[in-house]
């Protein structure tokens, strides 16, 4: 679907790997490239014909964010990704309202980015970590997240998809009773805003954090969304140009309203205008359609692995495009190597999910993860390779 879009797909590779990034469309590396080359000025600081058009569009990529999530421009803060995002909020959020005892919960299968964060405020405050228990297939229910509750629980941070089981949360539901008990929710949304229709208003989700390049833009741009009135209790993280009213001295600072107040710098211009240009690319092709597509290669993979009998599959039951596996007997990494070979790209390893054995069982896995560019017919070549584990264990060094 939209391959011919995508000049990394005319190199002779099957790339499984979009959990990690995604290959970027001509139409956005066109329009960085414009940024590049036809008006190349600052953002909000020039009196000049094309730094204007830098404001205007790096402001019109703020209200693509907007849209495509269903939040409002105020509430849209540019970031380096998600990492940058979490951690804002970890710290300048949370650290003034965490007190000694507090409960942070979080589950063993997140991403490092959503869970380091939590494990320096809760050390730095005295609070508690909680873990929600994973069922049988590692997914999180409601049920689950409510047995872990006490009157001390502060926040709850979890992803709506997590980037090795790939279970997709009951975060709405998760947040409605979240907030009848006056608990915060922040989602790490890195896994799920570039594959699945997104609305924070629907959800009522506190804070929302996630990645330009997992969704066809460029790399080093994220987004931190949250609801405007926390917003504006965030504490800016750096001080600077762009983000002040007017400073005299230490005791007469004014900062600008939201978003500006939190994006000090000189921000990443050509990315923020290349995230608003995949934007333009992924409502063109449209979310649902991404949705449904990924899930039927998901289920077309998942049947034929299950016919090989010494293929393990962790997540078996997931609902996105994530599937994690092992072979039997053979390290994770030697399988990769192998599949590198005859030019396919998968990830192994522990994927930034460290603390996953602990439910798994297992440490290292090899994933393929799955966009709209991907066709059964790399499916078919994966598992075609896959099918003579004598010829693996003869190659793999």
């Amino acid at each position: 679907m939209h391959r011919d879009d995508f000049p990394m797909l005319k190199q002779d590779i099957i790339y499984l790997d979009n959990g990690a990034t995604t290959f970027k469309p001509q139409s956005v590396i066109d329009t960085m490239d414009d940024y590049y080359q036809n008006y190349s000025a600052n953002a909000h600081r020039g009196d000049y014909s094309i730094s204007y058009k830098v404001d205007v569009n790096y402001e019109e990529a703020r209200v693509k964010v907007a849209r495509f999530i269903n939040a409002e421009p105020e509430e849209v803060v540019f970031t380096s990704g998600a990492t940058e995002s979490l951690n804002m909020i970890a710290t300048g959020f949370f650290d003034n309202l965490l007190e000694a005892g507090d409960e942070i919960i979080i589950s063993n299968a997140e991403h490092a980015s959503n869970v380091l964060p939590w494990f320096r405020l809760a050390n730095k405050h005295n609070a508690i970590i909680k873990y929600v228990p994973l069922d049988a297939n590692l997914h999180i229910t409601l049920d689950a997240v409510k047995s872990v509750i006490t009157p001390k629980t502060k926040i709850i941070a979890l992803a709506e998809i997590t980037n090795v089981v790939g279970d997709v949360r009951p975060i709405k539901e998760i947040c409605e009773y979240a907030h009848q008990n006056n608990i915060f929710v922040v989602c790490d949304g890195a896994q799920s805003v570039p594959h699945r229709k997104t609305d924070v208003k629907d959800l009522d989700v506190d804070f929302l954090a996630f990645s330009s390049h997992k969704m066809c833009g460029p790399t080093g741009v994220g987004v931190l969304y949250g609801k405007k009135e926390l917003l504006e209790s965030l504490e800016p993280l750096s001080l600077g140009g762009g983000m002040n009213e007017s400073f005299d001295n230490p005791n007469e600072i004014y900062l600008k309203d939201l978003p500006q107040r939190l994006e000090a710098g000189t921000p990443n211009i050509a990315g923020v205008i290349g995230l608003g240009a995949a934007i333009d690319y992924l409502e063109s092709i449209g979310m649902d359609n991404i949705t449904i597509h990924e899930q039927k290669l998901k289920s077309y993979l998942i049947d034929k692995l299950t016919k090989l009998p010494y293929i393990q599959i962790v997540n078996e039951e997931a609902d996105s495009g994530i599937v994690a596996f092992n072979v039997e007997g053979i390290f994770s990494q030697d399988v990769a190597f192998f599949l590198n070979k005859y030019n396919i790209c998968v990830r192994a390893g522990n994927h930034c999910a460290k603390i996953l054995k602990n439910s798994i069982g297992v440490k290292n896995t090899i994933r393929v993860s799955l966009y709209f560019y991907n066709t059964t017919e790399e499916i078919d070549d994966l598992v075609e390779l896959l099918s003579n584990k004598d010829k693996i264990m003869k190659e793999m060094i």
